[in-house]
């Protein structure tokens, strides 16, 4: 699929509510985020503090939350006022430093499967993407393969962890490799951790940035949209070395300038909760990953156990001999009434994810099972 066309979400999104189908393509949940959060919003409308532009690079209050989360939860210590942006979720903060640091003909390595605004981000930025494979039964991203890729060329690494679409977490010994790549070769990391919360089994994520040398030469991007089921809000943001965020909020003002006034408290509200929240959120997604994983097995698929993410991976070769998942997922929602996202638009060769299908489980539990139970009247024996 060329980076430009339309993206295969709305695609599989627009079918499901064609014919009324379970939507486990699309990664958006199915309930809201916190009361509080909601009602600091709801405030900065009916006020009047939310109705007119926020200032360019986001509300202080904002920027200031960004910075404590990152030294609470990471200990990285982060200038709010001159190393944090907020930008229109982490896409448009992606887009922003892609067309900031990457120059025309510039390489950026990207480990394969990706989500797919990164193939469209780079060609934007006039750059030459390089697939690096995530590799093996469990699809672990190949390092060997990550060093061999480097040439004069690279510019950046673009790492993704935890992972879009595979689910995994890159381990502290996996990071401990891209970092020494990155130090070896004096390239850029630009590391997308919009799923940093969403992690199971003690499978904890860690920023590249806290590991020795990656301060200086990584950009961290998240967002609140999945943790605060607010994909609506698109609230996103940037953290880094001052140089590196200049750099990149150049490009951002020229793209959408500023968003999301009244959203910019809440989430600072937001990234302030306590604890609890932060488990518990964790806790019930791995409840429904479980019911999933479970059901996929049981419908007959071979799925792969996600270590975080909204997101479960399965080889549909068990149930369609010929291995094509984009006629699988089209058919799909006919055959069963759910709707899932072939995972081929996430290489650059098509072949290497053509028998691989995502299912997402940011749904509630009945949604989960009756999806499930669906998937077995249509598969299982």
């Amino acid at each position: 699929m060329h980076e430009h066309s339309t993206s295969i979400f709305a695609e599989m999104s627009s079918l499901a509510v064609e014919v009324g189908a379970i939507n486990l393509g699309q990664g958006f949940p199915d309930t809201d985020g916190p009361q509080e959060i909601k009602d600091v919003a709801i405030a900065a409308i009916q006020d009047g503090r939310g109705n007119q532009y926020p200032p360019p690079h986001g509300l202080p209050l904002l920027r200031e939350a960004v910075a404590a989360h990152q030294k609470r939860f990471y200990d990285l210590d982060v200038d709010d006022a001159r190393e944090v942006v907020v930008g229109t979720g982490a896409s448009e903060v992606i887009q922003s430093a892609l067309l900031a640091l990457v120059d025309e003909g510039d390489e950026v390595l990207v480990f394969e499967p990706w989500f797919d605004i990164y193939a469209a981000g780079i060609s934007l930025a006039r750059g030459r993407r390089v697939g690096v494979p995530m590799a093996g039964p469990d699809l672990r991203p190949d390092l060997s393969a990550l060093r061999a890729a480097v040439t004069p060329r690279t510019r950046l690494i673009l790492l993704n962890s935890p992972h879009n679409p595979t689910g995994i977490v890159f381990t502290p010994a996996e990071l401990a490799e891209v970092a020494a790549i990155a130090i070896d070769h004096d390239l850029l990391v630009l590391s997308d951790e919009a799923y940093e919360h969403l992690w199971f089994d003690g499978h904890r994520h860690v920023p590249i940035a806290t590991l020795p040398g990656m301060r200086e030469r990584t950009l961290t991007i998240s967002s609140g949209g999945k943790t605060f089921h607010t994909t609506g809000w698109k609230i996103g943001w940037m953290s880094g070395p001052e140089p590196l965020v200049t750099a990149a909020k150049t490009a951002k003002q020229f793209l959408t300038y500023v968003n999301g006034a009244p959203f910019q408290p809440a989430m600072a509200v937001g990234l302030g909760l306590p604890d609890a929240y932060f488990q518990e959120l964790a806790a019930t997604l791995q409840t429904a990953r479980d019911h999933l994983v479970a059901g996929l097995r049981r419908a007959g698929f071979t799925a792969y156990e996600p270590e975080a993410t909204y997101f479960t991976t399965v080889d549909i070769r068990p149930l369609a001999a010929d291995g094509d998942g984009m006629a699988f997922c089209r058919s799909l929602p006919q055959r069963c009434g759910v709707v899932a996202v072939p995972n081929e638009v996430f290489y650059a060769r098509p072949e290497h994810g053509r028998h691989l299908v995502r299912f997402a489980c940011c749904k509630r539990i009945e949604v989960i099972d009756e999806a499930v139970e669906r998937l077995v009247a249509g598969f299982g024996s």
